[in-house]
């Protein structure tokens, strides 16, 4: 197939004469890809932040699951690691689906051009599922770090936890220079080559491109996220900041933010480390 010619839209859809009105509504529905792929980036995010406002509202027992997050007792055994692992993975969704927009978006125009010409081309919810999947796998190596890291005595407010904290934004703001985070800070900035080199019509293949968009997302965004442990985890307002930051960065087209991003986290992490020590 010419993916040149993908460009082109048709002029009129067939008018399907031998299909009930539901099911030329069902036919023009799954046509339209992309339709599919902002539904399922607003219905997940919308799922991840409706479930962390439960509870921080304190909306019925979930009020004891955030305080257990929040403030992860050593003591809470597998329970507490449970639900670490259960908003983590709310939270995932609720502040990376939304940098992953432009990605998918991309995927979907693309898939959306094929399905008007009549072209074999999968959904992307297959492609989200994949991308999906790789920041679940981070909720919950990110759950079990929180839970050791509470076990250790790391989290408390004590000097130790504001020299740990402090290293966090250190590690986070160097990370911001290194080769690799820039190699996949450009991956994630320009998803077209990525999607138009390496074109399937297999769900497989589809579902391993969206693994492998997943990997490149989370090399790129692995130590801003950890910086919720030194914040606070589960903190609404910085999960909201960091959401938007990492938005940004994969929207803009140079790495003039990223490094602007990784200067404020280095000066913000040195002057933890300065308070821990005096």
């Amino acid at each position: 197939m010419r993916y040149q010619s993908l460009v082109t839209d048709l002029a009129h859809q067939s008018a399907l004469p031998h299909l009930s009105a539901a099911e030329r509504q069902l036919s023009t529905a799954l046509a339209r890809p992309k339709r599919i792929a902002i539904a399922c980036i607003v219905a997940l995010t919308a799922l991840g932040w409706l479930t962390l406002g439960l509870m921080a509202a304190g909306f019925g027992d979930a009020s004891l699951a955030w305080q257990a997050l929040c403030r992860l007792n050593p003591s809470a055994g597998w329970n507490g690691l449970s639900l670490a692992a259960a908003m983590w993975a709310a939270m995932v969704l609720a502040m990376m689906l939304p940098t992953a927009g432009p990605m998918i978006l991309t995927y979907a125009e693309i898939a959306d051009t094929a399905a008007r010409k009549r072209e074999p081309a999968v959904s992307p919810l297959v492609l989200t599922a994949g991308y999906v999947a790789v920041w679940l796998g981070f909720a919950l190596f990110a759950a079990s770090l929180q839970f050791a890291s509470a076990r250790a005595g790391l989290l408390d407010a004590g000097n130790l936890g504001r020299m740990f904290a402090g290293t966090i934004f250190l590690g986070a703001g160097l990370y911001q220079f290194s080769a690799l985070k820039q190699a996949c800070l450009t991956l994630c900035q320009r998803p077209f080559p990525f999607f138009f080199s390496n074109w399937t019509a297999e769900p497989a293949g589809v579902l391993r491109l969206g693994l492998r968009q997943g990997m490149y997302c989370l090399g790129c965004c692995w130590a801003t996220m950890l910086l919720m442990f030194a914040v606070g985890a589960m903190n609404i307002v910085w999960m909201a900041a960091l959401g938007v930051v990492m938005t940004i960065e994969k929207m803009t087209t140079t790495a003039r933010f990223s490094q602007a991003v990784g200067v404020a986290l280095i000066a913000a992490g040195f002057g933890m480390v300065v308070m821990s020590v005096l």
